[in-house]
This record gives structure tokens, sequence and C-alpha cells, in this order.
């Protein structure tokens, strides 16, 4: 049996392993390709933790089910729209013909010489055909092909507009906060560009901001969204996990402290983190890992700094303990010892 595993086979079991729907014997072999260590594959495994977060993200978004009503007009509209294609022309039947017959004729020399023959006398007649109509057609119209001129952008108020499912949105490209304003701008992608105008408040804003806090291809988008996400936690609004947007947000800000590869952007998820370190188990988990394994020594500081409320937690004193022993930088283990003095001598 083969064991080892390629890095673009472990590709597809990741995300099979991430849904439940690997078997055991390639989850196995999955298992030795993305182990710890020298001898594991620390960019799949990374690829992993990303897919992992990513799948946490999107299970905070309710599942709605299509309008039964809209399903059944879609199934019409599909059924009249077959209706309405035109029969096919002699020659594309002959053509569908020879498609299905093309393998049983590789062994047959002469009758492959005829089907090239007959493919390229076709490919005239049909190229005659396309051309003559399309010069039917500017004569009509005295003009080329149609030319769409995008027309400016109006924002719809976010409170107006109905709520967007998670998969409507492929992207967004751009957000602008109103200077001295509550009011934010999000444009966002769908088959075409949108926009959407609302304040902090508006679940679509809300909902919009956490979408680009994982645009990886947009690095001002995706600060610009943690760093507003950031400040709402702080203030206190929406991020209290009462609600679905709530624990949203939240999740948003975790994954962005753990994953993301902008300094700047994991300082400000863990500044927006900090207000909820005491009552959630989550976030304190998020911050003892980031003091263990973030490369910045000014976000590791900050996180002993985030830590305050709950440092005489058991877990949280296990991690001081380790990294006053462990950690590279000597200012990090200094103010670990310090945590951990001024915690024993309170007790």
């Amino acid at each position: 049996m083969k064991l080892s595993m390629s890095c673009e086979e472990a590709h597809e079991k990741i995300v099979l392993a991430a849904y439940g729907e690997l078997p055991d014997d390639e989850a196995h072999k999955l298992a030795l390709h993305l182990r710890e260590g020298d001898a594991g594959c620390a960019e799949c495994r990374e690829e992993q933790e990303q897919l992992l977060a990513l799948k946490k993200l999107s299970a905070a978004y309710p599942v709605l089910e299509p309008n039964a009503n809209l399903v059944a007009r879609s199934r019409t509209r599909l059924e009249d729209s077959l209706d309405a294609l035109p029969p096919k022309r002699w020659y594309d039947r002959v053509a569908d013909w020879m498609t299905r017959t093309a393998t049983g004729l590789q062994a047959a020399p002469v009758a492959a010489c005829l089907l090239l023959v007959a493919g390229a006398g076709l490919g005239s007649l049909g190229g005659y055909e396309f051309a003559a109509r399309r010069a039917a057609g500017i004569a009509g119209n005295g003009a080329g092909p149609e030319t769409r001129v995008p027309e400016t952008s109006q924002a719809t108020p976010a409170s107006a507009a109905a709520p967007i499912a998670s998969s409507e949105i492929a992207s967004v490209s751009g957000i602008v906060r109103q200077p001295n304003s509550n009011l934010v701008r999000v444009s966002y992608n769908q088959v075409e560009p949108r926009l959407v105008e609302g304040t902090l408040d508006d679940p679509q804003i809300r909902q919009l901001l956490m979408v680009a806090s994982q645009n990886g291809a947009n690095p001002e988008v995706r600060d610009n969204s943690v760093e507003l996400l950031a400040k709402e936690c702080r203030s206190g609004h929406g991020c209290a996990g009462a609600d679905v947007q709530g624990t949203g947000v939240r999740d948003a800000l975790m994954v962005a402290l753990r994953y993301d590869r902008s300094v700047q952007v994991r300082q400000k998820a863990l500044e927006g983190l900090q207000p909820y370190v005491a009552e959630d188990m989550q976030v304190r988990d998020a911050v003892l890992e980031t003091l263990l394994n973030d490369p910045d020594a000014h976000i590791r500081a900050e996180a002993i700094s985030t830590l305050e409320p709950v440092e005489a937690d058991t877990s949280v004193r296990q991690v001081l303990s380790t990294v006053a022993l462990s950690d590279q930088n000597s200012h990090i283990r200094n103010a670990s010892r310090v945590v951990l003095r001024r915690v024993s001598e309170i007790q």
C-alpha cells in the first residue's frame, strides 16, 4: 500500500477530510503527510488550518432554504428557455453524429480521412453562415457589437435592502467610512459590482465587513474591515455574542488574529477582542495561542497585557510559565515572569 502522499493529492484530501468524507485509510495517509515536525508538510498543514478556520467562520451564518415560489419560477423559466431554443440544423446533427462515432473510426484510416474532409467542409459552411448573419446584423443596426458604458454606481441604503446570502457575495472590493460619521460605504461584487451604504449597526454592513476580513486578494479592504469590526467590539456595539451577528464578528476577529499575515491586522483584531477575554473561553484560547505562536514580539507583548484580567487563571499561568522559559525575546520572558510573581504574591 502506498503510504506517501504528494502535496497535490493532499490538497484534495484536506477538503474531503474537513467535511468528514475521507475514508479511514486515506485519512491516515493524510495525517502522516500533515504531522507536526520536520517530517510533515508545513505548507499543507497551514492550508488545512485556514480551511478549518474558514469553515468555522461560515458556520456562524444561518443556512437559508430557497423560497418555494422562487424554485417554481426558476423551473418554469428554464423550461420556457429550453422550449424556445431553435431546432438543430442538419449540419449540427451531422456533427453530433460524427462526434459520437469518432471513437469507432480511430481504427479505420479511410473513414478517418473522410471525416476530416467532411469536418473541414462543414466548418467552412458554418463560418460562412456566421459571417453572413453578422454582416446582416451590422447592416441592420448601422453599428458594430453593442458597447455598454458603465453607469455611476449609486449606493443602496443597507436598511432598505434585503439580507444578502453569504453564497451570493463574491468579494468585497472597497470600504470607506465617512469622516466624523457612523456611515460606511461598502462596495461588493456579486455577478456585477454593487454598492451598499449604511451604519455600522446595519446587519448587512456588518455581514459584508466579516466577509471582507477574509479578503486575501485585497489587503487594504481586509485591514479596513478588521479595523471597523475591532472598533465596534471595543465600543461594545454588536459584538456581545447575543445573536448570530455578534458571535460572527467575534469569530471573524479570532480568525484574523490566528491566521492573517499582516501584523497590523492581527494587532487590530487583538485590540477588538480584549474586552471579551474574561467572559469568552474561545477568545482567551485565541489570545493564548497568539502569545505562544505569533512571530511578532510586539503582538506577543500585547497579548500578555490583554490577558491581565484573567492572569490568575490556571491555563493562563501555564502558558506564561512556558513563555517565561522558552520565548526567544528577553523582554517577553521578563514580562511573563513579572506577571507570574504578581499572581503568586496575590494568592
